[in-house]
């Protein structure tokens, strides 16, 4: 298995399930009445950051792998406006720019030097196989879990369907209850 074949559809179907989540976040806002501002500034703790943000660091994670393991400079971490056409907008963008990368483009990521480099001084040193393994793909789920968990927290009504739609696929046929 190449780092393309495993970060680049995992990034993309979780993104676009991410997506699927916000559309029923919003929805959910609008029927029962909360302020779209108080579901996208919630957070599940004081010392975390809110929706938005994890919405952001997410497609930031993908796109950062993305560039790193393709040798290119790593982007900048965007910053949107903290409502729901903004986080859409750039998911759609984060997911073009993935469909966008061709698959050679990662050719020799496994062992690409990477150097990740913290705001405290700490850095890592990694090989683009480690990179992807221990820190990008936990870094993108634990952001998508944030943004999921705050969803939830807030009363929107979302299941393990929502968050990992893409498996469907993969169901046999008949054996779906009630189907």
């Amino acid at each position: 298995m190449t780092l393309h074949a495993l970060a680049v559809p995992t990034f993309l179907q979780m993104l676009r399930n991410l997506s699927a989540q916000l559309d029923k976040g919003a929805a959910f806002a609008a029927d029962s009445g909360l302020a779209l501002e108080d579901l996208i500034g919630a957070r599940l703790a004081p010392d975390m950051f809110p929706l938005a943000d994890q919405v952001r660091f997410a497609c930031h994670q993908a796109a950062e792998a993305t560039a790193r393991l393709t040798g290119q400079a790593p982007p900048e971490l965007v910053q949107v406006e903290p409502d729901f056409a903004a986080l859409q907008a750039l998911i759609a963008a984060t997911v073009a720019r993935l469909e966008a990368t061709p698959a050679e483009a990662f050719d020799g990521a496994a062992g690409r030097a990477i150097e990740l480099r913290m705001a405290n001084g700490i850095v890592f040193d990694m090989t683009g196989e480690q990179y992807l393994r221990d820190w990008a793909l936990a870094q993108f789920y634990f952001h998508l879990v944030t943004a999921y968990a705050i969803l939830r927290h807030k009363g929107v009504a979302l299941g393990k369907p929502d968050y990992v739609a893409h498996v469907i696929g993969y169901v046999r046929p008949g054996t779906m209850p009630g189907r």
